[in-house]
């Protein structure tokens, strides 16, 4: 069963000064997501109909761990890592609901960019260009860590 691993967001009163430093991202055991937003609270929700979720693969993450990269949760900008799915293999279109009620909708895969590599101190040659992928949420509802999370 796939199940949520992590959740972190941006609290909305912590702005960048630098932007070559680590993501501003805080761990929390469960959250809100919004329609049409994002996870309520969160500073990048909102702003992009299309990336209003980051979502990475627990096991992808892991793989990176030997190469030199920091995985911990927030450590790669997503909002969302998500424990026995391969999310880089999942498409446009793709539905995963995630807790009991929120649906999310993957709009495209997200790519490594010079804000990601300044982050992480390190290239981002190590994933072939493909970091996750990004989504929208279809409908709210509560999310949690340790939430089950199944496609549809």
């Amino acid at each position: 069963m796939s199940t949520i691993y992590s959740i972190v967001s941006q609290p909305e009163d912590q702005k960048y000064d630098d932007r070559s430093v680590d993501f501003i991202r805080e761990p929390v055991q469960q959250a809100t997501l919004v329609a049409n937003h994002g996870i309520r609270g969160d500073a990048k929700a909102g702003r992009n109909k299309s990336r209003q979720l980051n979502v990475l693969s627990y096991e992808w993450l892991e793989s990176l761990q030997d190469k030199g990269y920091r995985t911990a949760p927030g450590q790669f900008g997503e909002q969302i890592i998500v424990q026995n799915l391969v999310v880089e293999q999942l498409l446009p279109g793709d539905r995963l609901q995630l807790g009991e009620s929120a649906m999310i909708e993957i709009t495209k895969a997200r790519t490594g960019c010079e804000r990601l590599e300044a982050a992480q101190g390190r290239s981002n040659e190590a994933f072939g260009g493909m970091v996750g992928m990004m989504a929208k949420v279809i409908s709210g509802g509560e999310i949690y860590v340790g939430g089950p999370v199944r496609k549809v």
